[in-house]
C-alpha cells in the first residue's frame, strides 16, 4: 500500500510478522522487529562447569591443588644455593617448618605461573628485633616478586616494607597482622606477567592478597621485580619459575602450603 504525504512518497509494508515497517524512496531499509528475548536465549549449559571438591575446613586444601607441604616433609621443595640438595630448613612436631638462618632459600621443585596460593606463617617463638630485622621472610612468585613476610605486630617499619606488602613496591591497604605468637594466612592470587614477541613487558603481574581474611593488594599491578636497591622493571622476559621463601636470618614459621594453577 502506498500513502502520499506531501512531496514524498512513503512505502508502508506489512511484515508476515504482522509488524508495520516503512521505506522511503531515499532507500532507508525497513525497521525490522526484535525477536522477543527467552530465558533460555541467555543460558549457557555446555561445557559443563568442573567439579572441585572444596576443603572441609576453611583454609585446608581443594581436591585439585598441590599440597607444598601438608606437614610431614618437605619433598616438594629444594635449596636455592644448589637444586639438586634437599631444603635445609627444619620440621617441627610434624606440624610446621622453621627457616634455619644462614642456609640460604629455598625453592619449589615445580614452577607456577598464574595460580591461587595458600600460605601460614609465624614470626619465631622468641620475638626480638625490630622493623626489618623482626621475623621477616618472603613469599617469591615466580622467583622474583616478593610478597614480604615480617612481624608487623606493633612494629614500625616503611610502608612498603611490612607485611602484606610487595616489597618496595606497594604498601597494603591495612596492617592485618595477628600477634607474634599466632599463625598468620595469606591467600594469594596471582597473574603472572605477559610479555612481547621482542621480550619488552605487555602485560604487568598483579596480585591479590588476603591477610588473615583481609583484602591488603586488590588486583594489585607488581612494577617488576622486587629489587632491595633501585627502582623495579621487567629486564627480561621468562615464562613459569618456582617460588621461594627467603631466609632473612630469623626463625620464621610456615606450615599448610598449597597451590593450585589458573
Amino acid at each position: 500500500m502506498k500513502t502520499r504525504i506531501g512531496n514524498s512518497m512513503l512505502v508502508v509494508a506489512i511484515s508476515m510478522t504482522g509488524v508495520v515497517s516503512a521505506q522511503t524512496h531515499s532507500g532507508t531499509p525497513p525497521e525490522v522487529s526484535p525477536m522477543p528475548m527467552k530465558p533460555e536465549m541467555t543460558e549457557i549449559w555446555e561445557p559443563e562447569v568442573n567439579v572441585v571438591e572444596p576443603a572441609k575446613q576453611l583454609g585446608d586444601a581443594p581436591s585439585d591443588a598441590i599440597i607444598l607441604f601438608n606437614g610431614s616433609d618437605l619433598n616438594q621443595w629444594t635449596s636455592s644455593k644448589d637444586t639438586t640438595m634437599a631444603a635445609p630448613w627444619k620440621i617441627v612436631d610434624n606440624d610446621h617448618f622453621e627457616v634455619v638462618p644462614g642456609t640460604g632459600n629455598i625453592q619449589t621443585k615445580m614452577k607456577f605461573g598464574d595460580c591461587q596460593l595458600h600460605i601460614e606463617f609465624s614470626a619465631p617463638d622468641k620475638v626480638e628485633g625490630e622493623s626489618q630485622g623482626r621475623g621477616n621472610s618472603g613469599l617469591f612468585l615466580q622467583n622474583r616478586y616478593e610478597l614480604q613476610i615480617l612481624d608487623s605486630y606493633q612494629n614500625r617499619t616503611y610502608r612498603n616494607g611490612q607485611a602484606g606488602s610487595i616489597y618496595k613496591d606497594k604498601a597494603p591497604l591495612v596492617n592485618a597482622m595477628r600477634g607474634p605468637l599466632e599463625w598468620n594466612t595469606y591467600d594469594v592470587v596471582y597473574r603472572a606477567p605477559r610479555f612481547k614477541d621482542d621480550g619488552q613487558i605487555d602485560t604487568p603481574a598483579t596480585i591479590t592478597v588476603l591477610h588473615n581474611g583481609v583484602l591488603v593488594q586488590n588486583n594489585t599491578t607488581i612494577n617488576g621485580n622486587t629489587y632491595y636497591i633501585g627502582l623495579h622493571d621487567y629486564p627480561s622476559s621468562h615464562g613459569d619459575d618456582v617460588i621461594s621463601l627467603q631466609d632473612h636470618d630469623n626463625k620464621t614459621q610456615f606450615r599448610n602450603i598449597w597451590l593450585r594453577k589458573l
